[in-house]
């Protein structure tokens, strides 16, 4: 495909309420732009809007919108981004294509919407990512089936488990499995500050699962953002670098984005994962890459696409909006 090819038809992106887009830098934003530029006519709704009754459909209720030319950066807060139509309850079948872009967390109303995805996929629905590869790549256990990129990593809910991984590599990161943006996660140094406090706090005596990996020095030089479209690496990334005395890169944790080439080790991680995940559903893909480690795979929403194309040139969105135009045909 070509940037000018056509995408004529109904697409529906199943996300956060529209209100809440910070669109300077909101990847599903430009999704939207490069789909409308191509001919879609774009659809959004949130998964509370999808219903499935029995002896019926699985249908939503869904706003058609048209986008507006992008604003400057300098626009004030609140400027009008898009025009509202005619709310209306459609078959999810109908739409040429679903893309589920609804942020994290991965809880149990999550894996709900994505059953009722799955249903819409047996009746005809095209859904990228596929309903089930995201149930089963949960984003912060999947990299363990890659050991060799992986750091070394815990998961578990057990107190003593966790300790005994602490002691063993002495400089550790705690985080929930479900968090996002940076939240919840604590560094432990050798010295065990607070670890039982930590334990505590995030699995809450036992109830809840904890994700522990040995601290990775080169974060200082950035958590880089790897993307993968259509089992294709993106040639660049975005490396997220802590701030003062911060030791999360994460943009929403106020890390600096700095967009870079990847290098011969970003590729062949990027070579290692993509196919493999590709042929399992999953369109598009955010490897968080530390050094040479793979410390998550994001499956849900993964972003920076903004950030990457404004600093290198290349349009990610426009490479998404051809891998989506290849998989359709297929």
């Amino acid at each position: 495909m070509t940037q000018t090819t056509k995408l004529n038809g109904d697409f529906l992106f199943v996300a956060d309420p529209l209100e809440t887009f910070k669109i300077q830098k909101d990847s599903t934003y430009v999704m939207m732009l490069a789909l409308q530029a191509r001919g879609a006519r774009v659809h959004h709704c949130h998964p509370k809007d999808i219903e499935w009754e029995s002896g019926q459909v699985v249908r939503a209720r869904v706003l058609p919108i048209t986008l507006k030319p992008r604003p400057a950066n300098d626009a004030p807060k609140g400027t009008p981004w898009y025009e509202a139509g005619t709310p209306a309850v459609l078959a999810l079948k109908d739409f040429t294509a679903v893309l589920m872009r609804k942020d994290p967390p991965f809880n149990a109303e999550y894996i709900y919407s994505t059953h009722l995805l799955s249903q819409a996929e047996r009746e005809g629905a095209r859904v990228f990512n596929r309903p089930q590869a995201l149930r089963e790549h949960p984003e912060k256990l999947a990299l363990l089936e890659f050991p060799t990129f992986a750091p070394p990593t815990l998961v578990t809910r057990d107190s003593t488990a966790i300790k005994a991984f602490h002691a063993k590599h002495k400089d550790v990161i705690l985080k929930p499995l479900d968090g996002m943006g940076g939240m919840g996660i604590f560094r432990v140094t050798p010295d065990g500050m607070n670890l039982g406090s930590i334990i505590e706090t995030l699995n809450q005596d036992g109830a809840q699962t904890v994700m522990v990996q040995a601290y990775q020095p080169a974060i200082k030089d950035g958590d880089k953002r790897i993307l993968l479209i259509g089992g294709e690496p993106v040639p660049y990334c975005l490396a997220r670098i802590p701030q003062g005395t911060e030791i999360r890169g994460n943009l929403a944790a106020g890390g600096r984005g700095e967009a870079r080439p990847l290098t011969d080790s970003d590729w062949a991680i990027a070579r290692a994962f993509a196919p493999q995940l590709a042929a399992r559903g999953l369109l598009l893909v955010g490897l968080d890459v530390i050094g040479d480690k793979v410390t998550e795979v994001n499956v849900t929403s993964p972003t920076c696409f903004q950030e990457i194309t404004d600093q290198m040139g290349f349009n990610v969105a426009e490479r998404f909006a051809d891998a989506l135009g290849d998989a359709l045909k297929r």
